[in-house]
């Protein structure tokens, strides 16, 4: 099986992620779930001929410097392929993930349209879409980005490692740096943004202090900062923040973040029951006044209730969004169950409506 027929097949097949390794069958993510596709078993000199085929040197170098290796692929105008390459009990692994680059819109997404806009038109502040690994937060971020590109004029700055969808120019100019390939870091892009000019920055994934600092000091000196963290919930969120740096450092953080930090949108990929396909849950924190003071005041504990009564600002809880699901017959109750972070609160609601 060549590099090219494993796409057309992840193409054809519907699976978001392929999972392959010497000795073991092709797996593929079909929905949630990894399966296997047939029996056949890849051998070590397939798999290093299937790499050969999607690196050049400088990836292969960097394999072996650093015993990993992550970037894209093209193919056609439709698809984008994430691959990454490591090594796990001295045998290559390669995991390939699918990005459909047709860029849909929040309504064809299932997501919240009109607290996404409001976010998109923002000038100044800090925007995080947070989720495990594939929950949707680049398709949301590319979903963003492009609606402020058909809706307002501004210079777009990403910095992605690597780059995952790619955009053309409409109202916006969108510039897009990779990791390795354009810049040599995070911090690298970041300490140069204000040469750029730019009116929007997106971050691929804040996961420490130097990366935090700066898109915050982006987010004050006056730019839309958008990013993603690997976080289940809101308040989790901003606690990851918080901890990046050290304890002296965090009243002056929990500060920033009050003025600063314009929303969190969390995202969860759900089985639908309705037809073969997943639809996100959401929850979705807006700096209203009452969670500004929660986040200053450093009583995090308190935002979920404010979270759950604040749908005048476009706020919503997880539960709240995975009870309208279930009602409109697209999640099952069991499914919305497993998924939910207050399970005991989604079972009482649910037995309350005589669901279950």
């Amino acid at each position: 099986m060549s590099f090219k027929d494993i796409l057309e097949t992840m193409i054809k097949r519907g699976a978001s992620d392929f999972f392959i390794r010497a000795g073991s069958p092709l797996r593929a993510r079909i929905r949630t779930e990894v399966k296997v596709l047939d029996d056949y078993t890849f051998t070590a000199k397939e798999v290093d001929r299937i790499i050969a085929e999607m690196t050049d040197d400088k990836k292969r170098n960097l394999l072996q410097k650093n015993r990993s290796c992550e970037f894209a692929v093209a193919y056609d105008e439709r698809w984008r392929f994430r691959t990454a390459i490591f090594y796990q009990r001295n045998t290559l692994v390669i995991v390939i993930r699918k990005i459909d680059l047709n860029i849909s819109s929040f309504e064809e997404l299932n997501l919240p349209a009109k607290v996404l806009q409001n976010f998109c038109r923002q000038r100044r502040g800090l925007i995080l879409l947070t989720g495990i690994t594939g929950s949707g937060k680049s398709t949301t971020i590319a979903s963003m980005i492009e609606f402020i590109n058909q809706n307002f004029g501004r210079h777009i700055l990403t910095v992605e490692e690597p780059i995952e969808f790619t955009f053309k120019d409409k109202k916006s100019m969108i510039n897009q740096r990779e990791i390795g390939v354009d810049v040599f870091s995070y911090a690298d892009a970041l300490k140069q943004f204000a040469l750029h000019s730019p009116d929007v920055i997106y971050i691929g994934n804040i996961k420490d202090a130097q990366t935090c600092h700066a898109a915050l000091t982006a987010a004050e000196t006056g730019v839309l900062v958008l990013s993603t963290t690997h976080t289940v919930n809101a308040t989790s969120t901003v606690e990851r923040i918080v901890n990046f740096f050290p304890p002296q450092q965090h009243p002056l953080i929990f500060n920033q973040l009050s003025r600063l930090l314009k929303g969190v949108v969390s995202l969860r990929l759900i089985p639908r029951i309705d037809v073969e396909a997943l639809i996100p849950a959401y929850e979705v924190m807006v700096l209203s006044p009452t969670i500004s003071g929660l986040i200053r005041e450093n009583k995090l504990w308190e935002a979920p209730k404010y979270i759950a009564t604040g749908d005048i600002y476009g706020m919503k809880s997880f539960n709240q969004c995975l009870m309208e699901l279930i009602e409109e017959k697209k999640i099952s109750a069991q499914i919305a169950l497993e998924h939910s972070d207050k399970k005991e609160e989604l079972d009482l609601k649910l037995r309350h409506k005589d669901i279950i």
